[in-house]
């Protein structure tokens, strides 16, 4: 039975949230995209167009991009003028949603500031935060490796990633909380990336992903960077959240056809898909409700 995605209440000249089943064959408006973040979220930059333009979403464009290895995001906003792109985008009015990817320090004040900044340029922007999934599978002793990630049981990784996606989602709460008033929608959106990498873990475990036999699989070293299935995967969220529409059924994009997945990328494709929906319809802070079964 199809239940009905719920429509986000957005400023005039933003898209409307559409059901993922049946949905309006007329694509969302188009987002001006700036992407600021560590390197657990900027290599999605490319597969996010390419997922976009599959979706027949004209007037979409990165608006730029602002990378800084194991960042926070005051980090980001404390970079010096000649070093930043992100300040100075919002501020021409470029932007329509930015994406930032805090660390595992919260609350982030930066993440109100660039908020605060988009607004003022941007009075329909929307910034969205990536939940990312915990570096070195949470453990902070020594001598972790990317194979221990084989044994991992996934229900143990969501509980030590719970403490810190809470912290991140009260943030969202009251930000949105503080700009109810005035705008009448949410203006900040989390990206559960790191639910959807553990989503994605489990069906591996399960032996569901052709072509990826080991949750290692997944990653290419121990501190816990992705191989281009997970980036693809964080792409599908961040499309999922932005344009409030279901990813399932959209050809591969060439980055994954590249990533040397032979016959298995079509599958592949299809996993990391459903799973970027399960996760973003299952997270209350995403603004995209009511998930419809693909």
């Amino acid at each position: 039975m199809h239940a009905r995605l719920m429509p986000l209440a957005l400023a005039a000249g933003l898209l409307a949230i559409v059901p993922a089943a049946g949905q309006s064959s007329t694509a969302p408006a188009g987002q001006r995209v700036f992407i600021a973040g560590h390197s657990f979220h900027v290599p999605m930059t490319e597969p996010l167009a390419e997922i976009a333009k599959a979706a027949g979403i004209d007037g979409r464009r990165t608006a730029g991009r602002q990378a800084l290895g194991g960042s926070t995001v005051t980090q980001q906003w404390n970079l010096p003028d000649e070093r930043d792109r992100a300040r100075k985008a919002i501020r021409s009015g470029a932007v329509d949603v930015l994406t930032l990817s805090p660390h595992t320090v919260l609350p982030d004040e930066a993440i109100d500031k660039f908020t605060a900044l988009l607004l003022e340029h941007n009075p329909a922007g929307r910034v969205t935060v990536q939940a990312s999934w915990m570096p070195r599978d949470g453990q902070t002793g020594g001598g972790f490796t990317n194979v221990r990630r084989d044994a991992a049981d996934p229900a143990e990784l969501r509980k030590l990633a719970a403490p810190w996606t809470d912290k991140l989602r009260e943030q969202v709460r009251a930000i949105n909380a503080h700009y109810a008033e005035r705008f009448k929608r949410p203006v900040v959106f989390l990206v559960p990336a790191g639910d959807a990498v553990v989503r994605l873990r489990s069906r591996v475990a399960k032996g569901e992903v052709p072509g990826v036999a080991r949750q290692s699989d997944l990653f290419r070293d121990d501190l816990g960077h992705g191989k281009v299935p997970v980036y693809v995967l964080v792409a599908y969220c961040h499309y999922a959240v932005i344009y409030g529409r279901s990813p399932v059924g959209l050809v591969v994009p060439d980055t994954l056809a590249r990533a040397n997945l032979g016959d298995n990328a079509a599958a592949v494709n299809r996993a990391l898909q459903e799973v970027a929906w399960e996760a973003v319809t299952a997270e209350p802070a995403s603004g995209v409700r009511e998930a419809t079964k693909p």
